[in-house]
C-alpha cells in the first residue's frame, strides 16, 4: 500500500515538474524570440538609416540633417495582362458549383461567362469598324473594349481616327443609360432645333435611316448620336471638322445595321 502511495506521489511530482518545466521553456522561448526580433529591427534600422517609423534623420556634410525614406520608386514592371473571362471554363465551373450546392459560386461563374461573351462581341464589333475614315487613319493604341458589369451594363467599344493636323474622329458604341436618356429627350422634343445666343446648338437628323441628334459647340466641335436599339447607341465626336456635312459623310462609313445585329439589338 505504501509503495502505491509512493508511486502516485512520485507521478504527481513528475507531472507538476513537467508542467512547470514546459512553462519555463515556453517563457524562455518567448524571451529569446523577442530578443531576436529586437536585434533584427536594430540591424535593419542601422542599414536603412531609419527609425521605427521607417523615417529618420542622418547628418549631412554641412552639419544639417537629411531625411531618408524606405519607399523606393517603381522602375520596372509590365503592367497587367488583358485577360477576358474564359467563357467555356466559367460555364463548366458554374455547373460543377451548382451540382455541389455552392450557389454563390455558381452565380459568380455564370456572371463571368456572360461578361466574357460581352467582351468577345465587343471585340467583334471593334474589328468591323473601318480602318480609315475621311482620310483619317485609326489609332491602334486607342482601341478599347470595356465593360463595367455584365448583362450589357456599361459595355463600351471605342476607336479613334486622327491626322497630323489635330483632326479627330472618335466612334463610340456603348450601352449607357445616361447617354440614351439624353438623346431620347432630344428626339422626343417637338422642336427641330435649339438656338443659344442666336447660334444653333443641336438639331435632329438621320444617319442611314436612323434618327439622330447632332450637336455643336466651339470648344469641343461636333457630336453625332444615333440610338440603335433599346439600350445601345453610337456616338461620333468630330474635332476640327469644317462642316456638318463633312461629319455626316464620315459617319456614313459605318455599318450601323451590322453593328446593331452583332449587339443583338431589335
Amino acid at each position: 500500500m505504501k509503495s502505491k502511495i509512493l508511486l502516485v506521489s512520485t507521478a504527481a511530482i513528475l507531472l507538476a515538474f513537467s508542467v512547470n518545466a514546459q512553462g519555463l521553456v515556453g517563457k524562455l522561448k518567448q524571451k529569446a524570440s523577442q530578443a531576436a526580433e529586437n536585434a533584427l529591427d536594430k540591424k535593419v534600422s542601422g542599414k536603412t538609416g531609419t527609425n521605427d517609423q521607417n523615417t529618420g534623420n542622418t547628418g549631412d556634410n554641412n552639419g544639417g540633417t537629411t531625411t531618408q525614406t524606405n519607399n523606393p520608386g517603381n522602375r520596372t514592371g509590365g503592367g497587367l495582362v488583358s485577360t477576358p473571362p474564359d467563357v467555356k471554363q466559367n460555364l463548366t465551373d458554374a455547373e460543377t458549383a451548382y451540382k455541389a450546392g455552392s450557389y454563390g459560386e455558381a452565380r459568380y461563374a455564370v456572371q463571368q461567362a456572360m461578361l466574357g461573351v460581352e467582351l468577345e462581341i465587343g471585340q467583334k464589333v471593334l474589328k468591323s469598324l473601318p480602318e480609315e475614315v475621311s482620310g483619317l487613319k485609326k489609332q491602334d493604341q486607342a482601341d478599347q473594349v470595356t465593360s463595367t458589369g455584365w448583362g450589357w451594363a456599361g459595355l463600351t467599344i471605342q476607336r479613334e481616327y486622327i491626322n497630323d493636323q489635330d483632326k479627330l474622329f472618335r466612334a463610340t458604341v456603348a450601352n449607357n443609360s445616361a447617354w440614351m436618356s439624353s438623346v431620347n429627350m432630344y428626339l422626343a422634343n417637338s422642336g427641330y432645333a435649339q438656338q443659344t445666343n442666336g447660334q444653333q446648338s443641336w438639331k435632329q437628323t438621320k444617319v442611314k435611316g436612323y434618327k439622330a441628334v447632332i450637336e455643336y459647340t466651339e470648344g469641343s466641335g461636333y457630336k453625332l448620336s444615333v440610338p440603335i436599339g433599346q439600350s445601345s447607341l453610337i456616338v461620333w465626336d468630330a474635332v476640327n471638322f469644317a462642316t456638318e456635312q463633312e461629319v455626316m459623310a464620315a459617319a456614313n462609313n459605318f455599318d450601323i445595321d451590322g453593328i446593331k445585329k452583332m449587339l443583338g439589338e431589335q
